[in-house]
């Protein structure tokens, strides 16, 4: 008897979808617990408000009494987390079953309610994991963000209330790289970091923003006779258009940007269908002058972006200079 072979693929299917289901719910459930427990001990806390360093009395006696029963999940210190998620996340109907324990972790971690907000709706619509999310978070993503844009369109945004309409909106200058694993001391191609981007495409995708696609390394374009090599282009189905990467390992200059250039005009001459939306050009750059790129660019044009790439991850406070140093720039013009 012939019997289809797709059934055994099927089953597996269910199966995992299945069980992923029931770790979410089992995760979402152990959250709750511990939003009660927080809200319970917060509760308490309130009520012998006015003895002093009762808070911490009342934590590690909660914990003296649970963690020789239920383990180190219930020490001081865990403890001492399940109020601050409580008092982080007063309305229990405000949690979202999407998010798990270690991310609430996480977030709770994050004093702007506007910045919280933002990386709950990041990580919900592109499903990020725990490790996804604390990356975003260390490498000052929403930071990043607001050095081109405002606050309330970084939200809109996140939360999918607007579909970008500028590529500034989804890509980030700076860009961090240290995921490739190179010094910043090192010498080396611009093929280098080609290779090693591709050899983390899932993180340089991260890093990129939301819906991106690899489409081709070294694409060929032909011009009578003439052979010219796009490093990486890849498709943004939320702009709906392609983006091309140049890759500069030395400082950027006007002829880059005029390379690119033209790779960006053949791609909307030849490449682009008539419903896709002008070709984006991207020019990650070691270092750049933006004079130099804003006049070597048509005003106002909104197709070439050039973007620093840095190899490490910086401090909140170095971005927040940054942020400033923006809103002065942008208060000058």
């Amino acid at each position: 008897m012939l019997i289809n072979s797709s059934i055994i693929t099927d089953i597996k299917s269910i199966i995992a979808h299945s069980k992923e289901k029931a770790i979410r719910a089992v995760d979402h459930q152990r959250t709750l617990m511990y939003w009660h427990i927080g809200k319970r001990i917060f509760e308490e806390e309130q009520e012998g408000k006015e003895r002093a360093d009762y808070g911490k009395y009342l934590t590690e006696y909660i914990a003296r009494a649970l963690e020789p029963e239920y383990g180190r999940g219930y020490s001081r210190r865990q403890i001492e987390l399940f109020r601050q998620f409580y008092r982080t996340f007063p309305i229990a109907n405000a949690l979202r079953s999407q998010l798990g324990w270690t991310q609430y972790k996480l977030l709770i971690r994050i004093d702007n309610q506007d910045k919280r907000e933002f990386y709950i709706a990041e990580t919900i619509k592109n499903n990020w994991t725990s490790r996804q999310l604390e990356r975003q978070m260390y490498s000052n993503l929403y930071e990043r963000l607001l050095l081109n844009n405002d606050k309330e369109s970084v939200l809109a945004v996140a939360k999918k209330e607007k579909q970008p309409s500028d590529a500034r909106e989804i890509i980030k200058d700076p860009m961090f790289l240290e995921f490739l694993g190179l010094k910043r001391e090192a010498s080396f191609y611009e093929k280098d970091l080609e290779s090693a981007i591709l050899t983390h495409l899932q993180d340089f995708l991260l890093e990129l923003g939301n819906g991106f696609s690899f489409v081709a390394r070294q694409k060929r374009i032909h011009l009578e006779g003439d052979e010219f090599f796009a490093d990486l282009v890849f498709y943004n189905r939320l702009m709906q258009c392609f983006v091309i990467i140049e890759i500069k390992t030395s400082r950027l200059t006007h002829q880059d940007i005029g390379q690119l250039q033209m790779y960006v005009n053949y791609y909307d001459r030849i490449e682009k269908l008539p419903h896709e939306n002008p070709t984006i050009g991207i020019l990650p750059c070691a270092s750049k002058n933006d004079t130099v790129v804003r006049f070597t660019l048509p005003e106002g044009q909104k197709q070439i972006i050039a973007s620093q790439y840095e190899l490490y991850l910086p401090t909140e406070k170095q971005l927040l200079e940054e942020v400033q140093k923006e809103l002065k720039n942008f208060e000058n013009k």
